[in-house]
């Protein structure tokens, strides 16, 4: 008999935060040894109902971190995290079970980590719905129209040995998306995949985004991966520092071009970071002049440091 499913109760992010995924002041300390690590500081994030976003950011800026979070593989320290309605940050570990298994999927970087070596494809999709409310024959035809949607038909009774990875990460998004998932969160996807593979997997979350009307959230280092999305979103030291929002254009001739804009994050408190390439090039240290101008802010290099080191 099948355990009866843990009830996630259904919180308010705060006013103003109306989001798919809402993230708020987000602190994750880990500690050991006498020694405590930083990883989140303060993060705050705002991703809307349907969007495919991608996530960037050096080694150790915090993005797996986040994902861990948003996948409720983790808690955080200090804030709160909000995702499809459910404040993750007071979940039981029951509520939380109930969580992965029906709101959020999640998607290693390692194809190793999606799959069960010795089932089919179909039958790894197929695993994680007999733990809901689908009929056997619901099952199976939910099953055969994800792999179908994915372009991987073909691999539904082969087990993964028997698959390229880049199968196998498709496998794995429908493994995530067999419950229905209002979020599909991915990990570095494409990480251990070559860029012809890479693009297979990256049309398949696209796939999902479109096609299934699910939220994804990709962390990425694959540069033709951010590039392809409408928004970019770069971490740094543990917080949100920047965001590329991208449009397309059609000129009069009817040619279209991709338009990428830049810009900083405003966080709750008024904090801005300043991208780091920027500041280096302009010889921002320690501080910056400000000057207020009817319609905007002129941030400039401290010109009077820059006299007293003359």
């Amino acid at each position: 008999m099948t355990e009866p499913a843990a009830h996630i109760p259904h919180d308010q992010p705060p006013a103003g935060a109306d989001g798919m995924i809402v993230c708020d002041r987000l602190v994750r300390i880990f500690s050991g040894e006498g020694i405590e690590v930083q990883a989140l500081q303060g993060l705050d994030l705002l991703i809307a109902q349907g969007e495919l976003t991608a996530v960037i950011g050096a080694a150790g800026s915090g993005k797996s971190t986040l994902m861990n979070i948003l996948a409720g593989l983790d808690t955080p320290t200090a804030g709160t995290v909000w995702v499809a309605g459910h404040n993750l940050s007071t979940m039981t570990a029951r509520e939380r079970l109930t969580y992965r298994r029906s709101v959020a999927g999640f998607i290693w970087q390692q194809t190793s980590r999606n799959l069960l070596p010795y089932m089919t494809a179909r039958q790894n999709v197929l695993l994680p719905m007999r733990l809901g409310l689908l009929g056997r024959r619901e099952r199976v035809r939910r099953a055969g129209f994800l792999l179908g949607t994915l372009g991987i038909a073909h691999c539904a009774d082969r087990t993964p040995d028997r698959m390229s990875g880049g199968e196998q990460q498709r496998a794995a998004i429908a493994t995530a998306l067999a419950n229905q998932p209002k979020v599909l969160l991915a990990d570095e996807p494409t990480g251990e995949l070559d860029s012809a593979t890479a693009r297979d997997v990256f049309s398949a979350l696209q796939t999902a985004n479109t096609e299934l009307g699910v939220t994804v959230l990709v962390v990425t280092h694959d540069p033709a991966v951010s590039s392809q999305v409408r928004r970019t979103i770069a971490i740094r030291d543990g917080k949100t520092s920047s965001e590329t929002i991208r449009h397309a254009a059609t000129d009069e001739r009817g040619a279209t071009t991709l338009h990428a804009r830049e810009y900083a994050t405003l966080d709750r408190a008024g904090r801005v970071q300043l991208p780091r390439e920027m500041t280096r090039r302009l010889r921002m240290r320690n501080r910056v002049e400000l000057q207020e101008e009817p319609d905007h802010i002129g941030v400039w290099p401290d010109q009077a440091a820059e006299q007293e080191g003359q």
